[in-house]
């Protein structure tokens, strides 16, 4: 088995549609620099996202020098989107929790709401130090997060996306598998370790950085759309119900907190620390 290291990274400007994959990234207390910092909301300012919008993945979110963004979707004119300039925030909801963010622009509400075909508006996360807190129950006070689910960084491996496919092969929606890695929209893929060994990491090392791993990723309706067709199936979570059901929650991947800042690059060497 090759040495465990960084075999991919991925950033999601925009939450819930399609991100990119850098060669590396830099690593901030609440989560990648760039990644799911702008988020959509409906009319009453709650979250907007692939689980009732699947075709949100097949848009396209640029990060720009500066903080702004290139977007792209089937159908639309690319638009760019500049940082708003106003420091007056709304307050919108990401699952319970309200935050603070700026809204952009007219024309990215425009171009999103044209696109969806329901009213809608862009918004920023200004000051990511302060908007918004992790649970409490799995960080050190003070620590915060983005617009990502609930932490900063979410962690899969390889092998364990091998090992779920070969179980999809075993089960009845066979003819749906093998599924690709970003089914799970990760920030980091790792490579060289065993199926499922992420289950019992506390804390573990990329490159120059440490992160503690919080608890296990649940997995929602997102992971049964494909990303290039918005096309929904049964897998993984009839295979998830049946072989990766932890309580009540259906699980792949970890969730990370940084406990240091840094750059990790694709290649960088993978370390378990407890």
């Amino acid at each position: 088995m090759p040495k465990p290291a960084l075999v991919s990274i991925h950033l999601y400007p925009v939450k819930s549609i399609a991100g990119s994959g850098p060669g590396e990234a830099v690593v901030e207390p609440w989560g990648l620099a760039g990644d799911r910092r702008w988020l959509l909301v409906d009319a009453e300012h709650r979250q907007i996202t692939q689980r009732p919008q699947p075709t949100l993945a097949l848009a396209r979110a640029e990060g720009l020098p500066g903080g702004g963004l290139r977007l792209t979707a089937p159908g639309m004119a690319p638009l760019t989107v500049e940082v708003p300039g106003s420091v007056e925030t709304v307050p919108v909801e990401v699952w319970k929790d309200q935050v603070e963010a700026v809204p952009a622009g007219e024309a990215a509400a425009e171009w999103f709401s044209r696109y969806l075909g329901v009213e809608c508006r862009l918004v920023h996360l200004d000051a990511p130090e302060k908007r918004r807190p992790i649970a409490p129950e799995y960080c050190e006070p003070g620590e915060t997060v983005s617009f990502a689910d609930g932490f900063p960084l979410l962690l899969t491996t390889t092998s364990s996306l091998d090992a779920l496919n070969s179980l999809i092969a075993q089960g009845d929606h066979a003819d749906e598998g093998p599924l690709p890695m970003s089914r799970f929209r990760p920030n980091v893929v790792v490579d060289g370790t065993a199926p499922w060994a992420e289950d019992e990491w506390r804390r573990i090392r990329i490159g120059e950085v440490v992160f503690q791993v919080a608890k296990p990723s649940a997995r929602c309706v997102v992971t049964t759309t494909d990303q290039h067709t918005a096309e929904r199936g049964k897998e993984p979570l009839r295979t998830l119900a049946r072989h990766r059901r932890f309580g009540d929650r259906l699980v792949f991947g970890q969730n990370l907190i940084p406990r240091g800042v840094g750059t990790i690059r694709v290649g960088d060497p993978f370390e378990i620390l407890d």
